[in-house]
């Protein structure tokens, strides 16, 4: 008997459940559902589509065509899955019912948007998808003043692109910084810093309460005060996208994701469900850095446990790891990356942190092009196991940051990576000393 393998969702994890199905299982019947447009497409490229350094028809890499003329895979766009029947092993989408041998459930995260008065006025986005793109950039054209609600990494590439494009741009912020939870404050404000510099405006520890205009947005209520704009940008996090999973009582955890075992299969009441596998945005799992659950809902994360999900509902015995959610931004010049915990996660985990710092270069002092660069380390104080860590630079930072992860997910102390580490050298690259290293010097130091 052929399997039969449906997967619902067409973002980084569903595509590439797909995928690996159809590597595991060449013979297999792979059918995949979205509600979406375009299917195979890096939603991180939205804010550079937007100010036109990346043509819109290069963010989607692959068509519907492409994964059934080279891959024998039926991807359903703009057809949702409304009913999922695990007993009889059925999905109704599109007025039609589907049966499988085994499901993946991709179904990614919303955008959250506040319930609050004004959000369904004419100049009020979200940035999730390439629509959504294209309908902010055909609205910006007419558009001098930007609200952007919400100081995460997408809300400030958000802001970067509109000044950029010569806007006038106002961040809202119900925080008391930028780039909450996942960043340190005094590291978060070099970059609301930077963006200052370029003229960016923000409104901190203030909630959104209104959209003010009629027919179109005119303004935003925040912290009891209007601020002027013509279009308001609402990136304020994901909220994993959990109706199925719901309707099909799974487990859902206390970050509100599904809980899912290593082969990332769901649990309901506390035993795994057969034959179906969930992977992406929707799930939270196992934190590599302290006991105790984390979501990571990031592209690379997703691909990963997209590959896993795939191979196993293709019959393969995959494993999924914890993990530490390494990330990276690019905000105009500057890139900023974390990895593991920051100071206020290390508080939720019951953790109390030491960290040290270095300030340095990305390249030699004496090549050309050189910028600075800022490390900030971070290790339990009571195991000394490094447990974080944040990078500003110019350049350079994305493999720093996973040089870390890779100490942190292998439980090294701060002591041993400084026994171990070695860092390439070339003056175009690199101080000599890299500035990592001289980061854990001094987190040693104050561990002492």
């Amino acid at each position: 008997m052929v399997r039969e393998i449906i997967v619902i969702g067409s973002g980084a994890a569903g595509i590439t459940a797909a995928s690996y199905a159809r590597k595991t299982d060449p013979d297999a019947k792979i059918t995949v559902f979205t509600e979406d447009t375009d299917i195979a497409y890096s939603p991180c490229a939205i804010p550079w589509a937007v100010e036109g350094k990346i043509a819109w028809e290069n963010v989607v890499m692959h068509t519907p065509e492409h994964y059934s003329e080279k891959k024998n895979i039926d991807v359903l766009t703009q057809t949702k899955a409304d009913f999922v029947d695990s007993s009889a092993k059925t999905v109704a989408a599109g007025g039609k019912t589907y049966r499988y041998d085994s499901l993946v459930i991709a179904t990614g995260g919303k955008v959250f948007i506040p319930p609050i008065n004004g959000v369904g006025l004419d100049g009020v986005f979200a940035v999730r998808t390439v629509q959504d793109g294209k309908r902010i950039q055909s609205y910006l054209r007419d558009v001098k003043e930007v609200a952007v609600c919400g100081a995460g990494t997408i809300g400030l590439e958000m802001a970067s692109t509109f000044l950029d494009l010569g806007k006038e741009v106002m961040v809202i912020e119900m925080m008391d910084q930028v780039i909450p939870r996942i960043a340190d404050k005094d590291m978060a404000d070099r970059i609301q810093k930077y963006l200052e510099e370029r003229g960016a405006r923000f409104v901190l520890n203030a909630p959104v309460q209104a959209v003010i205009g009629t027919g179109k947005v005119r303004g935003v209520t925040a912290g009891d005060n209007n601020y002027p704009c013509e279009m308001v940008i609402f990136a304020t996090g994901v909220r994993a996208n959990t109706d199925i999973p719901k309707q099909l009582n799974f487990d859902i955890g206390q970050l509100g994701g599904v809980i899912v075992s290593p082969s990332l299969q769901p649990y309901r009441r506390g035993r795994i469900v057969p034959d179906i596998f969930v992977a992406g945005d929707v799930i939270q799992f196992e934190s590599a850095v302290m006991p105790g659950p984390t979501m990571s809902q990031l592209g690379s994360t997703a691909v990963r446990q997209g590959a896993v999900a795939g191979a196993n509902a293709a019959g393969g015995n995959a494993m999924y790891g914890p993990i530490a959610s390494p990330w990276v931004s690019v905000i105009g010049e500057k890139e900023i990356a974390g990895t593991g915990l920051s100071l206020g996660l290390a508080s939720w985990y019951g953790v109390t942190a030491v960290s040290g710092k270095a300030e340095g270069l990305t390249r030699a002092r004496y090549y050309p092009g050189a910028t600075e660069m800022i490390v900030k380390v971070l290790a339990d104080a009571a195991s000394h196991r490094l447990i974080g860590a944040q990078i500003i630079a110019g350049e350079g930072a994305t493999g720093r940051i996973d040089w870390i992860t890779s100490a942190i997910v292998s439980g090294m102390t701060a002591e041993d990576f400084l026994v171990r580490a070695e860092n390439a050298y070339c003056p175009s690259t690199s101080m000599v000393k890299d500035v990592v290293i001289s980061a854990v010097e001094d987190l040693c130091g104050k561990l002492k």
